[in-house]
């Protein structure tokens, strides 16, 4: 999404809504300390691999997540939004020396966000868990692309 649409889709947003969008599009493995900027205290945080409740626990979940990474950057490609809560979607690249050979792996994702007190409260994330994870493991990834191939015909 081109910055001016993006800008133009959050005028009128909520504080929480517009800040969660300004952090993760600067969110690095260098300033995870920007979550406590946008999270809750009791956020509820949901992906494909986790539930964490609580915001110590999200900030650990994501500093051990983010830990062996070399890069990992977001770009907001569309927000629909309506009172307290949000859809955001986005494309997530990110590169670990051992998956993917190191290079670049591109996902996209979409998450479910709400808002509470000025922060967000809930954050629900849905991805192909097979394009972030499995498919980037040399045996494994050649065997889910193997299935994906097979349930697609």
């Amino acid at each position: 999404m081109k910055k001016d649409r993006l800008t133009d889709t959050l005028q009128g947003a909520p504080l929480w809504l517009s800040n969660f969008v300004t952090v993760y599009q600067k969110l690095s493995t260098d300033n995870l300390q920007l979550l406590s900027t946008i999270y809750h205290e009791q956020v509820t945080f949901i992906d494909p691999i986790h539930k964490v409740e609580g915001f110590d626990d999200l900030y650990q979940y994501f500093t051990n997540l983010y830990q062996n990474l070399s890069s990992c950057d977001f770009i907001i490609d569309d927000v629909i939004w309506q009172g307290s809560q949000a859809s955001i979607f986005w494309t997530m690249s990110y590169k670990h020396p051992k998956l993917n050979k190191g290079n670049c792996v591109i996902v996209l994702g979409s998450s479910h966000i709400q808002g509470a007190d000025s922060k967000v409260i809930y954050h629900r994330d849905y991805l192909d868990l097979g394009a972030m994870l499995y498919e980037q493991l040399p045996v494994f990834g050649k065997l889910t692309k193997w299935i994906k191939n097979k349930a697609a015909n």
